[in-house]
């Protein structure tokens, strides 16, 4: 058997007789099947089945993120096929969604995405290569400003470099200081939102990681830093080289932070390893 695309059509062959077609068509969020058709001849052999499971792959279904819309099968073999491959009825038609699980940055950033601004002031304190960097500077857009900080030049030429390259360099700008010091870099009371990735920079030297002696300063700066009704985030890890003791010596700080001041959120992935990432939220009081 052999697929061929013309276009928005995958056609089947076998042995150069063609058996079935495929009509696809792509779509902002995702591909529409339009119609799906083996000939009446050739049908229950199993051809609708590779040559649906062709289309999916040709057209991203089996990436970690994915969405194929069906019209309502016609048939109990097209439903049965439909189901096979993971389609479920939903609003006049068949759905079919593959979406990651959750990840402990993920949940930040769309934790923040609900609760910020344009026009604010945003620390990225530990900017890696500059991912939460570059999402800190989209949602603080052109009125707004963000400062990112790493104790590493590799990291901070990355993230400075990812940000001219997206068109953001006007917005924000990393600078190699250690998160400790962000005192120094920020006034009181004058942030809306401070970041925290912590562990190792990712593509780097994983010797080289965060430990309590500098991110628990970093954290009471970050505190003293936002305004009133500002929001400090942390995604806290553990296991590997840096071990267990950043993790709970910042979740002992976070616990211990008075309520009439504070409220704090963590996150947990009850069903996954203990050593999972942790996403943290302490939201700064008053100014609502």
């Amino acid at each position: 058997m052999q697929v061929k695309q013309q276009g928005e059509t995958f056609l089947l062959y076998k042995e150069n007789q063609l058996v079935g077609r495929c009509v696809c068509a792509a779509e902002e969020e995702g591909t529409r099947i339009r119609a799906l058709e083996i000939d009446p001849a050739w049908r229950q052999k199993g051809y609708g089945t590779f040559l649906l499971k062709q289309v999916l792959k040709a057209t991203g279904g089996y990436k970690t993120e994915s969405l194929h819309l069906l019209p309502p099968p016609d048939s109990e073999a097209g439903r049965a096929l439909a189901e096979k491959f993971g389609f479920s009825p939903a609003g006049g038609q068949w759905v079919r969604r593959r979406r990651p699980d959750p990840t402990a940055v993920g949940l930040t950033q769309a934790f923040l995405k609900a609760r910020l601004l344009p026009g604010g002031f945003f620390v990225d304190a530990t900017c890696g290569n500059g991912g939460d960097t570059e999402f800190l500077c989209r949602l603080a857009g052109p009125e707004g400003k963000v400062l990112a900080l790493d104790v590493q030049r590799q990291a901070v030429e990355n993230t400075n470099a990812r940000l001219a390259a997206q068109g953001l360099a006007g917005i924000g700008k990393a600078v190699q200081a250690d998160h400790a010091r962000l005192g120094e870099f920020v006034a009181p009371g004058t942030a809306d939102c401070v970041m925290f990735n912590f562990g190792y920079l990712p593509g780097g030297d994983h010797s080289l990681f965060t430990t309590p002696k500098s991110s628990l300063p970093a954290v009471q700066a970050a505190l003293a830093a936002l305004r009133p009704g500002g929001v400090l985030t942390a995604c806290l890890y553990s296991g590997g080289s840096n071990g267990s003791g950043e993790k709970e010596s910042l979740l002992a700080f976070f616990r211990s932070l008075p309520l009439t001041e504070y409220t704090v959120l963590v996150c947990e992935f009850a069903n996954w390893a203990e050593s999972a990432p942790l996403p943290c939220f302490v939201l700064k009081k008053g100014g609502w």
